[in-house]
């Protein structure tokens, strides 16, 4: 079995049912089958919230890295930056901004920090290149996850199929 690159477990194809069955009883496997399923349908809602948290951080981080940006283009004029500043989401002021060498970045966990321009870029520019890995992996993650739960969704209905089939043909010999 290949595994995904973050250990995932990839699901077991039946190709041979009467085969497969002769390690267990058919409740068993459906069982098995039914439960592998909705442990990655659980993996997939996981990575669907992972991958919803990134989708919103990642613009946020360029929105950063673009005002850092500036306030390095700005840096080499003495005048000051007039700008509208955002208080909250609908709420804004007008502030003027002297030139600055450095900003206050929030970190998480009601923590800000001073750094300098260029530690904030450098800072920024790998925090926005691992969410952009990030978000990859997990969309990645998610198609490996749907294979997985088609795989185990039909390894189901052929073990439910055969034993109909079986259960049928029994009822005719006996008949």
């Amino acid at each position: 079995m290949n595994d995904n690159p973050r250990g995932i477990p990839q699901a077991p194809f039946v190709d041979n049912v009467g085969e497969y069955l002769k390690t267990d009883s058919v409740e068993a496997t459906i069982r098995k089958f039914t439960e592998a399923a909705s442990k990655y349908k659980f993996m997939e809602n996981s990575k669907l919230q992972q991958r919803g948290s990134l989708e919103q951080k990642i613009p946020e981080i360029e929105k950063t890295l673009a005002t850092i940006n500036y306030l390095v283009e700005q840096q080499e004029t003495e005048e000051p930056i007039k700008t509208l500043f955002e208080i909250n989401d609908t709420l804004y002021a007008h502030a003027t901004i002297p030139p600055t060498a450095s900003v206050n970045l929030w970190l998480g966990a009601n923590v800000m920090l001073e750094y300098t321009l260029g530690e904030a870029l450098e800072l920024l520019t790998g925090k926005l290149a691992i969410a952009k890995g990030n978000l990859k992996d997990t969309i990645e993650d998610l198609e490996f996850l749907r294979d997985q739960i088609t795989t185990m969704e039909v390894n189901t209905a052929r073990v439910y199929n055969w034993d109909v089939k079986q259960r049928r043909m029994e009822k005719s010999t006996v008949a």
